[in-house]
């Protein structure tokens, strides 16, 4: 979900390194899909292993029907990519255009929500906004001062005196991500990390891009990694099984992650070739 366009993730880690969204954006596009059909293939492997059951095939009608229905939502996606690739506003203002959509959407079309209930979504959307600010807030003081007391500067002249090639380095990078994501939130860990990696990463010749996209899947597997993984909270309450279930449940999901993220990091093809294709 993060790796696939829009995502705040990534909008958090080009903010924190000075790159470029719409880049960073086209980056992911191959690797979102790339990973969703690794996972479509273990989904139909245990599927056909456990013989689990499934609905009938639907009709084209059917498929039809469907695509009209969601049609509203799907084209939230074409609005917030088309406005910022053709330049008529940016991340921020992109952000704000998709609110506005989504709420004429879910009170007027879907009627999932009404004119009532409105001040309760404001009411819990500013509760979030508060806990990100908090913390991007902290974040960007401590960046600060590794900036005034130059200790990113130091790690690199360190890491470059060690000698550690990029593949070394890359090897470091995904262990300590992994570690991070188990007991904390994706933006956190971006914001407290990217500014430390990345004067290295760019020491060491590793596109900003292409580092920007191991982050991200590093984040997307630190989501469903216990103790902390928030989905596998989200699943758990959402099925009403119970934790170490749903922690067990996930294992063949994990093992497919940690192998897309060694692909992913040592075959920059994947990330790159898209956005350099676009010449950008």
């Amino acid at each position: 979900g993060i790796l696939i366009p829009p995502s705040i993730v990534m909008v958090v880690y080009a903010t924190a390194t000075e790159t470029s969204v719409g880049k960073l954006f086209m980056a992911g596009v191959v690797p979102g899909l790339l990973l969703g059909v690794f996972l479509m293939i273990t989904i139909y492997i245990i599927a056909r292993v456990k013989n689990m059951p499934s609905l009938p095939r639907a009709s084209m009608a059917e498929i039809l029907t469907a695509g009209r229905k969601a049609g509203w939502g799907l084209a939230l996606i074409v609005i917030i990519l088309g406005g910022i690739y053709s330049g008529m506003f940016t991340p921020t203002e992109a952000a704000a255009v998709a609110a506005v959509y989504a709420a004429f959407v879910a009170i007027f079309i879907y009627k999932d929500m009404t004119v009532r209930e409105c001040p309760k979504v404001f009411i819990e959307a500013g509760k979030l906004s508060v806990v990100l600010m908090f913390i991007i807030a902290n974040a960007m003081l401590f960046a600060h001062v590794l900036t005034t007391e130059q200790i990113p500067q130091s790690i690199t002249a360190w890491v470059v005196d060690q000698g550690f090639s990029p593949i070394e380095f890359l090897i470091v990078v995904n262990i300590v991500l992994l570690v991070a994501g188990t007991f904390m939130e994706p933006s956190a860990i971006i914001l407290i990390l990217a500014p430390i990696l990345f004067p290295i990463a760019m020491q060491l010749g590793i596109d900003p891009i292409h580092l920007g996209i191991i982050m991200v899947v590093n984040m997307e597997i630190g989501l469903i990694t216990p103790p902390t993984g928030l989905n596998l909270f989200v699943t758990s309450a959402v099925t009403g099984m119970p934790l170490t279930r749903t922690v067990r449940a996930v294992s063949p999901w994990l093992l497919v992650m940690l192998a897309f993220l060694i692909l992913v990091t040592y075959v920059p093809f994947i990330s790159l070739g898209l956005p350099n294709w676009l010449g950008m």
